[in-house]
């Protein structure tokens, strides 16, 4: 078991789950739409599309500083923070409203607006596709690194988030359609925007990225190889190499 203490991993982790949190907010709060089409698709986005993006950024970070384990654990920190938010929404659905609350604003407002998060809907889906896509983005992201012997940052940051946006943003878009949060004519062009526009705010935050892992390796003196461990996303204890040890076999 690592008993080691990062200085930075836990500051990560809580920018990690705030953004999480708040773009399954803002993905049930509005649609927007951009008023022209690509490919003949209107370009129509939740949301939550401009802030979610962050979080593969950083998951990219905290796979490639601190290994996957660190990652697996994250993840897993973040799931339960987005299954307690939707909780607490269904929570406050299912409250007695106040009399002038209701005159002004009204359960129907709410429902419209955030129901969603507490019925099945928005809160399945973000669970289901950000479960596939963050896992997905990690496990390409380790695999791709030790492959390539820890060159190429770019190709495993922007290769990892090619695969688990268009996982997160099929499944998300799926089941939030299936559940009836969305319209099932929507949904080409919510999942090709969604895809579209978290893939380019990856690769515009690619120089952010480097940074951020060139400082954080050097802050926490690691480098992390994932050199047999189990990329089990169930298993969160491993024997062999702890998180943030070089493997030997890496040069």
């Amino acid at each position: 078991m690592n008993t080691r203490s990062f200085r930075f991993l836990d500051l990560i982790m809580a920018f990690f789950v705030t953004v999480l949190v708040v773009s399954n907010v803002a993905s049930s709060a509005k649609i927007v739409d951009l008023g022209f089409s690509l490919f003949g698709i209107r370009l129509a986005f939740d949301g939550g599309t401009l802030l979610f993006p962050l979080s593969y950024v950083f998951g990219d970070i905290l796979t490639e500083v601190y290994g996957f384990r660190a990652s697996r654990r994250v993840i897993w920190t973040g799931f339960a923070a987005l299954a307690l938010s939707s909780l607490v929404f269904l929570l406050l659905r299912v409250l007695p409203a106040d009399a002038e609350w209701e005159a002004y604003a009204g359960s129907a407002a709410y429902d419209a607006i955030l129901g969603g998060m507490s019925t099945g809907g928005i809160a399945l889906a973000s669970l289901a596709g950000y479960w596939v896509g963050e896992f997905s983005n990690s496990v390409v992201l380790s695999r791709v690194k030790v492959l390539m012997k820890g060159r190429f940052l770019w190709v495993r940051t922007i290769g990892s988030t090619l695969v688990g946006e268009l996982l997160d943003s099929v499944v998300f878009v799926f089941i939030a359609s299936l559940t009836g949060v969305f319209g099932w004519e929507l949904f080409a062009s919510l999942v090709l925007t969604n895809y579209i526009l978290k893939c380019t705010i990856e690769v515009i935050m690619t120089p952010a990225t480097y940074l951020a892992v060139f400082k954080l390796k050097k802050a926490e003196s690691i480098d992390t190889y994932d050199v047999g461990i189990s990329f089990n996303p169930f298993k969160l204890q491993d024997r062999t190499v702890p998180p943030g040890g070089q493997s030997p076999d890496i040069p």
